[in-house]
């Protein structure tokens, strides 16, 4: 079978070879055989047949327009990322199952090839409280993550839990990440706080070195291999979410993604680390991340979303905070975006109303509810 996009160059150009010839000036000897190919169909052996008499540079000009083989994007998003619908369960379309063919499907998706730019250290700066419990659930992270894993591997996942809390749409404590989502059945963000790994002793070995990587971690070591990643996944599983990101690198038995566009270049990272450690509301442990599980949200009530927007100006990317109109702020704080105007009261939009009201009947500007005579000649 031919390919599809292959099939949309030959259907194009064969298109723009039979308008061309409706004129009545055509002569293209090539114009019957188009003719009789159409009235057999579109099938591949019309097609070939009919595209093997056209002059190459009408076959080219043909796939240069067409819109199907137009897959470029300025944001470098993966292909299909302005179609996927996030309120339902993503279909990968092919009936796959964890283990050899998961490893041959994302050895077949390449990786974008994009710049992994490193990120800025974080040092964590707490009490003796918060600092213990944030080491104890890096090392979890880690340990339970990638026990097995040499030190590169446990380095990146500790680093992917620090861009987490470091960027706009996670916690901002080490466990808050860690822990995000552990209380549904199915969604947490870290597989082991929802799938009873916790019942197990941790192997003492192996558990001291995670906890010297995670030391390192909040010592401020930066991986520089994953850069600004914020998803992995092992290669032997397809989640359905890796389509939706940028496939970055592999390290180990893991593969690593960030977000699509600015919010995935470390200029957006900049939320600030908040401590309290111990604070695992059910509102966070019920919690689901924003860019894959998108289409949960709609089944239950979502908290509000600190409003932030990240532009690209000039090749550099920085973060604001938006403030809604009529927010009372004492002062212009720096890094925060004030909307020109407020909301109009309802009261204000009434008196508009009842003047435009009145221009429009050729009355006097003033409303009608002003106690301000009109005057009589």
């Amino acid at each position: 079978m031919l390919n599809r996009w292959r099939r949309a160059g030959l259907a194009t150009a064969l298109a723009m070879v039979a308008l061309g010839a409706c004129a009545p000036e055509s002569r293209d000897p090539a114009t019957p055989a188009i003719r009789a190919m159409a009235a057999r169909g579109l099938s591949d052996g019309a097609l070939i047949a009919a595209t093997a008499s056209l002059d190459p540079a009408i076959r080219d000009l043909g796939r240069r327009h067409d819109p199907a083989l137009r897959r470029a994007d300025l944001w470098g998003r993966p292909l299909g990322w302005g179609n996927l619908d996030l309120r339902q369960p993503p279909d990968l379309g092919i009936p796959v199952q964890d283990g050899e063919d998961a490893i041959a499907l994302n050895t077949l998706r390449p990786f974008a090839g994009l710049p992994i730019r490193p990120m800025r250290p974080f040092v964590l700066s707490a009490d003796a409280d918060d600092a213990a419990r944030a080491l104890h659930c890096m090392t979890q992270a880690i340990y339970f993550e990638a026990a097995r894993e040499p030190v590169r591997g446990q380095q990146a996942v500790a680093q992917v839990v620090l861009n987490r809390l470091r960027h706009p749409a996670y916690p901002k404590s080490v466990c808050g990440v860690v822990y995000q989502g552990s209380a549904r059945p199915t969604g947490c963000q870290f597989t082991f706080t929802c799938d009873g790994a916790l019942r197990w002793t941790p192997q003492p070995t192996l558990w001291r070195q995670a906890q010297e990587v995670a030391k390192r971690a909040l010592a401020g070591f930066v991986d520089k291999d994953v850069g600004s990643a914020t998803h992995y996944h092992a290669v032997y599983v397809i989640p359905y979410w890796a389509p939706t990101l940028v496939k970055m690198t592999q390290v180990g038995q893991h593969i690593f993604y960030r977000w699509t566009g600015p919010w995935g270049e470390p200029p957006a990272f900049s939320g600030r680390y908040e401590g309290r450690e111990s604070e695992l509301s059910p509102a966070l442990l019920a919690s689901l991340d924003p860019r894959t599980q998108g289409y949960l949200g709609a089944q239950q009530p979502s908290a509000p979303v600190e409003r932030k927007v990240t532009l690209a100006v000039a090749g550099e990317a920085r973060t604001y905070t938006v403030v809604d109109p009529g927010t009372p702020v004492a002062g212009r704080a720096p890094g925060a975006l004030y909307a020109a105007r407020r909301q109009p009261t309802p009261d204000e939009i009434r008196r508009i109303n009842e003047s435009l009201e009145a221009i429009e009947k050729g009355g006097d500007r003033t409303p009608a509810t002003s106690p301000a005579p009109i005057a009589q000649r």
